[in-house]
């Protein structure tokens, strides 16, 4: 019977104590028909002599109850086998069941009744007559085999009784009445009957208990029964004086699921919360943990399984746990250590940047001959857009690992490194370990993006916690202080990336490889935009499959020096897509034409010129020169212009320059005025006149002493009243006494020269050493000079040798290289 059909009103109690039971011998053998109409039972067991209120839903059990009114005649009731049998048939049914009267029917609603049976007799099933419209089965009567005058019978009467009164004293929430009523019945079969209706046991014990015809056997199993019962209660008020006092709710939820813990052993059943508990146990097994932390992982697995569910603690450890389950202690990826292979992706994926993939290669060649090395530390330095971190992604494919990004801009708390206690709520461990998981291999390439953009605060420097982590002698036993257990990040490949190396701390710089990263010359720009840059666009525009776009080579240079001006590629990529949607809105509009982009398609896209070479034009008039600068974004063209006024000998810096700038400034100055007769100029020069010296692009902060060359040169130009040329830029640090010391960023400098269409470059001579760097393209359009004094530089920059008397002869002469 479905507790939805023919529900039990009170599943717990179906035919509680507070109910009497009849006297049994209701009805007379002879008075049971032999053929009966069986009321399926579900979830229960129907005795002699008891009452039990039911709900009806189910057609064929409307269809009995009917008739059984209509005809005034007696049911019987037998339990189902399987209780989730809908439709049961003989084999379903046990054989014994209970002959039973309707004593009441109520109509609740449409195909739907409640009704009241008694309990009369036993009766055995022999076999089934009918099924339809109900179950119909011819059936026996069947009575108690032992006298009930028995003195065994009599005393095992007793027992029982004095059984059921401390089980009713263990259980204060039975009435004072049950004592009363036990003790009232006097025929031993109704007792038994009555306790084993009432008694918390499995149906199948219960059905047992209706089969037992024998009143001896019956008694002793019921006293069985009860007497089981009885140590369960005990038990129970054993764990109630074991958790006694003064409790709090966490106490109080504590000790309740303590007394379930202890009823479900006495059970044999096990919860939901043991099979996880025994599924992460596995699931640790399987993580291959090193011994130390497996042995931090089975005392918190103990811990955890004396915690009750619901406590906080209990969801601190359990996360704990997961993350030690989920970490990749012993998972590795293997290696593809095909050097060729190697090489192709590189170069696929990025044009140029030959000093990353030559140590990357070089990597794969040690990996080959020595399997156990570290994984490198580099750090690529360069300009925004050059694809420093995109490289990161095609050395992880180069290399058959996983790849995982970890930004550190902005990141100015050390928890972040390290991650938080577990004594705070919410904590979490820091990002390594969480880009560690994942990855899910224990040997992924790990780009550290922007780690010149780390930052401090009161919540600690998070670049000092990245000192073990990057320190390849100790990130073998990494300390995150929400696992606190060490965890091996040496066989992680850490690539981290910055725009300018001043802003990383000392200590931290030491531990990385640094690998400088420069702007790209044009010809490198044309074949990433032709390779990379083109293609992605298309695709994302949707321009790929229709194959109507086609850009000239003439439009993408006016792209690279009109519309652009950068030592990456990004703005370019930009502008790209600009041409691309415009393309794009066209096919939208039912423009079906191959579309070939020009260049004055470009300007009625784009607009007019962004760029053009202003070189020429600034230097039309004495006192500009033309100097070279190195910034984060790469090198750049840096204007100096000077004029000069009546006054008392002042100087005037403006531009937003620092002291070494300005320093520089007075020395140039002061080589200048040390100089003056050689130079034609009146030693007193400076007595009634003051000098103005600026640097345009005021709102950018401007330090360093490389224009100290093209200061000297603009204040000599003003003075002698003779141009700089303006095909020539120059950089360099001048001394007081005339020599050129050399600088650095030579190569982004040349770069930013060859962008600007600069034609002659003068250098110190100590920086020839750093050409090795500078592309060949380079070196072939443009004209180097090194040299070692002021004199020369004099000489090769401006349109007229400035000199009145002939330099000393133990002076060099201008160096000169073409390539």
């Amino acid at each position: 019977m479905n507790m939805s059909d023919e529900k039990k009103k009170g599943a717990a109690a179906a035919q509680t104590m507070a109910a009497p039971m009849s006297p049994p011998g209701l009805i007379n053998k002879d008075d049971i028909p032999q053929v009966l109409p069986i009321l399926p039972l579900r979830n229960s067991v129907f005795f002699p002599g008891g009452v039990l209120p039911l709900a009806v839903g189910r057609q064929k059990t409307i269809a009995l109850i009917k008739d059984a009114v209509r005809d005034d005649q007696v049911i019987g009731v037998v339990t189902q086998r399987k209780a989730e049998e809908e439709d049961p048939g003989a084999a379903d049914l046990y054989s014994m069941g209970t002959v039973a009267r309707i004593v009441k029917l109520l109509k609740m609603g449409e195909d739907n009744y409640s009704l009241v049976v008694q309990g009369l007799a036993r009766f055995r099933v022999l076999d089934l007559v009918q099924e339809a419209p109900y179950l119909k089965a011819r059936v026996e009567a069947v009575e108690d085999k032992t006298a009930a005058e028995n003195v065994e019978v009599e005393a095992l009467g007793i027992n029982l009784k004095k059984l059921a009164r401390e089980v009713i004293e263990l259980m204060p929430e039975l009435p004072a009445a049950a004592t009363e009523l036990v003790e009232s019945i006097t025929h031993p079969g109704h007792l038994a009957d009555l306790i084993a209706a009432n008694v918390d046991v499995p149906i199948e014990e219960k059905q047992a208990v209706l089969e037992t015809v024998d009143l001896k056997a019956r008694m002793k199993l019921v006293l069985e029964l009860l007497n089981r019962k009885r140590e369960i209660l005990k038990l129970s008020n054993k764990i109630d004086s074991a958790v006694k006092g003064e409790m709090s709710k966490t106490q109080r939820e504590y000790y309740l699921r303590q007394q379930l813990k202890a009823i479900k052993e006495e059970l044999g059943e096990m919860g939901e919360e043991e099979e996880e508990l025994d599924e992460l146990a596995e699931r640790l097994k399987k993580a291959g943990l090193p011994p130390e932390v497996e042995k931090v992982a089975n005392k918190e697995l103990n811990r955890l399984k004396t915690i009750p569910a619901a406590s906080s603690e209990y969801t601190v450890a359990r996360t704990y746990l997961d993350w030690i389950a989920d970490l990749p202690w012993s998972k590795q990826s293997e290696d593809n250590l095909d050097i060729d292979n190697a090489r192709k992706i590189l170069d696929a994926d990025h044009h140029g940047i030959q000093k990353v993939k030559k140590r990357i290669l070089e990597y794969l060649a040690v990996r080959k001959l020595k399997n156990d090395m570290r994984g490198p530390i580099l750090c690529l330095v360069g300009p925004p857009g050059v694809g420093k971190t995109s490289l990161g992604q095609s050395i992880a494919r180069a290399v058959n690992r996983k790849f995982v990004r970890l930004s550190l801009g902005g990141v100015r708390d050390e928890a972040e490194i390290r991650g938080h206690r577990r004594t705070y709520v919410g904590a979490l461990p820091g990002r390594f370990i969480q880009s560690m998981k994942k990855a899910g291999t224990r040997n992924p390439v790990m780009m550290l993006d922007e780690i010149d953009k780390l930052g401090a605060d009161f919540r600690g420097d998070p670049s000092s916690a990245l000192l073990e982590v990057l320190d390849p002698e100790q990130n073998n036993s990494f300390a995150d202080h929400y696992l606190d257990v060490a965890f091996d990040l040496s066989k992680v490949l850490f690539i981290a990336t910055a725009n300018q190396l001043d802003p990383i701390p000392g200590p931290l710089r030491d531990r990385m490889e640094i690998i400088e990263l420069s702007g790209y010359t044009f010809e490198e720009k044309e074949m990433i935009a032709r390779t990379h840059l083109i293609p992605k666009q298309l695709k994302e525009h949707g321009l790929a499959a229709v194959d109507q776009l086609v850009i000239e080579d003439k439009a993408l240079q006016l792209l690279l020096t009109s519309y652009t001006r950068e030592a990456g590629v990004r703005s370019l990529e930009r502008r790209i897509a600009d041409l691309c949607r415009a393309v794009a809105v066209d096919f939208a509009s039912g423009k079906t034409d191959k579309q070939t982009i020009t260049p004055d398609r470009v300007i009625e896209i784009l607009g007019p010129e962004r760029y053009y070479s202003e070189v020429a034009e600034r230097t039309e008039t004495p006192g500009v020169a033309t100097g070279l600068a190195w910034t984060a974004s790469g090198g750049d063209l840096l204007f100096i212009e000077c004029t000069k006024m009546q006054g008392k000998g002042g100087l005037t810096l403006t531009g937003q320059l620092g002291d070494v700038m300005k320093e520089s400034a007075q020395a140039a100055l002061s080589y200048l005025r040390a100089n003056a007769e050689r130079l034609g100029l009146n030693p007193l020069f400076l007595e009634k006149t003051d000098i103005h010296l600026h640097f345009p692009a005021g709102s950018i902060p401007k330090d360093g002493p490389s224009a100290g060359v093209t200061i000297l040169t603009a204040l000599t130009s003003l003075m002698t009243g003779i141009r700089v040329r303006s095909d020539t830029a120059m950089t360099g640090e001048a001394t007081l006494r005339g020599l050129v010391l050399p600088v650095g960023g030579i190569k982004e400098k040349v770069l930013a020269a060859h962008r600007a269409g600069i034609k002659r470059i003068v250098l110190p001579e100590r920086c020839r050493k750093d050409m090795v760097d500078v592309p060949e393209q380079a070196k072939k359009e443009l004209e180097f000079h090194f040299v070692t004094r002021m004199d020369e530089v004099l000489n090769l920059t401006l349109e007229t040798s400035p000199w009145k008397t002939v330099p000393p002869a133990e002076e060099p002469k201008p160096a000169e290289i073409r390539a």
